[in-house]
């Protein structure tokens, strides 16, 4: 099935000002109502609260259409290199919108949220979203990597609790951060082995040859950027686990011999 231009094209700018829109107007309207200590954030807390609702917003609907794509969508699965159909067309599209917003949003307030990683990051995913919007070529494997943006809103929900004061060891904080070690782990770590496995098994394929030398590289180049990162993240939100496991530990024994003393 050939890629549809029209349908690829309004998606991603329907997606791109409905991202913006969350940003500037929505997110504001919509913290308030629901956080009343949204209200007492300063400027800098603000433009970085309403960027990850955006992007909780972003990982919810593209995670939730990838998972039923990886699942169900026969096209993409019966052909994982050249296969592909509207549904994850339209999946690709989003989330192309929402990095093209991102972008612009980084880069306006860049002294606030700027991140080079970030940068990296988006420029990586859309380069490579772009041979496949364009030619209809890895759908399959495009939306696999999607999946990866269901570990997002707990990293998100860790930076809500921080800006809002919540205490470390509280009970929601606690579990949350065990919550984002595991999924991040699972959908951005564990799903490493199995796609250089399979980019393995089709090396010489003519299916694989037919995509040309050009698409190759980025396939490989643009994994091998994004999953060093993940690789990097998951590294990071590793020891900060552990650090927070240990203290809570060191608390508890703290307590029990004190409670002992008293006894």
């Amino acid at each position: 099935m050939d890629t549809n231009p029209s349908l690829v094209i309004g998606t991603t700018f329907t997606s791109f000002l409905t991202f913006q829109l969350l940003f500037c107007f929505v997110s504001y309207w919509f913290s308030a109502k629901v956080s009343p200590g949204f209200n007492s954030l300063n400027f800098e807390k603000k433009i970085e609260w309403n960027s990850r609702v955006v992007s909780t917003c972003h990982s919810l609907v593209v995670g939730v259409l990838g998972s039923y794509i990886f699942l169900f969508d026969e096209a993409t699965i019966a052909d994982p290199l050249w296969g592909v159909s509207s549904p994850v067309q339209v999946n690709i599209a989003i989330s192309t919108g929402y990095l093209i917003s991102d972008l612009l949003i980084l880069i306006l307030y860049w002294k606030v949220i700027g991140d080079k990683y970030f940068i990296i990051h988006h420029c990586t995913a859309l380069f490579a979203y772009y041979f496949v919007l364009r030619y209809g070529v890895l759908a399959y494997i495009g939306n696999f990597r999607l999946l990866a943006e269901l570990s997002s809103p707990f990293v998100n929900q860790r930076w809500f609790f921080e800006a809002l004061k919540y205490p470390k060891f509280s009970r929601a904080n606690v579990i949350n951060g065990i919550l984002m070690t595991v999924v991040f782990f699972v959908v951005r770590i564990v799903s490493i082995p199995p796609l250089y496995g399979y980019v393995y098994s089709v090396l010489g394929t003519e299916a694989y040859l037919r995509l040309g030398v050009l698409v190759q590289s980025v396939w490989i180049s643009s994994c091998l950027v994004l999953d060093v990162m993940n690789v990097m993240w998951m590294i990071k939100i590793s020891k900060g686990c552990i650090k927070v496991i240990s203290l809570i530990r060191q608390e508890k024994a703290k307590k029990s011999l004190q409670n002992g003393k008293l006894n």
